[in-house]
């Protein structure tokens, strides 16, 4: 029997995977945690053959959660799980190391089919990514035919996400453990690659951004100033 540990925030989701999950007799969740750095503590004791993470968790990204855990267990199997944009995010996530993507929403059929998938051994992603990351291979003018939150690094877009959730600098500063001085280099990076012309503009389109893809998880708009 394969065991299966989930990351993910939202009680009522982490339930309903555990239901899919087990209607096989291949497969048990052996564990769940609703923050990275549960997941952290909890992972290496339970040493499962899959973890399933979400992208948007409370205190990391799932691409940086990706990455510190295949730095301790590079041959643990992660397939990422979430709601956000599969042609923004997939290629991210299979880069940071994860074996699959699936977004949710996917049918439970769907679901089974990425698990077996990656549990073999095999990446999954949806024929609408394959196709559009062998575009962007294919591609002649490379990052230069990037447009939009494209075209920001990993860090920038999960800073990007946390200040559309209305978190200000000295927090973000303090969540991914850095210097505010890197977060404030970060946001004049993130500005200028959207051309946006100031900190009120940033704040806008990062707001209008969660909205649209993260479903509007965010603090006080206030505690962005």
């Amino acid at each position: 029997m394969k065991t299966i540990f989930i990351v993910d925030d939202h009680p009522m989701l982490r339930e309903g995977l555990v239901s899919i999950i087990e209607r096989t007799a291949d497969y048990k969740v052996c564990g769940s945690a609703e923050t990275a750095g549960a997941a952290m503590e909890r992972i290496p004791e339970l040493s499962p053959d899959l973890v399933m993470l979400d992208i948007s968790l409370p205190d990391k990204n799932g691409l940086e959660l990706t990455k510190d855990l295949l730095a301790q267990h590079p041959d643990l199997k992660i397939l990422v799980f979430s709601m956000h944009d599969e042609l923004l995010y997939a290629e991210r996530v299979m880069r940071a190391g994860a074996c699959g993507y699936l977004m949710k929403g996917a049918s439970s059929s769907r679901l089974a089919e990425a698990i077996a998938c990656v549990l073999s051994g095999e990446p999954y992603l949806s024929g609408n990514v394959s196709n559009h990351i062998l575009r962007s291979l294919s591609s002649k003018t490379g990052h230069q035919g990037q447009v939009g939150v494209e075209r920001l690094s990993d860090r920038e877009l999960e800073i990007f996400e946390l200040i559309g959730r209305g978190i200000p600098s000295s927090r973000i500063a303090e969540q991914l453990s850095i210097s505010q001085k890197t977060v404030d280099a970060h946001r004049a990076n993130i500005k200028s690659k959207l051309a946006l012309p100031d900190a009120s503009a940033l704040i806008r389109e990062a707001v209008v951004w969660v909205e649209l893809v993260s479903g509007g998880k965010r603090e006080p708009l206030a505690a962005s100033a």
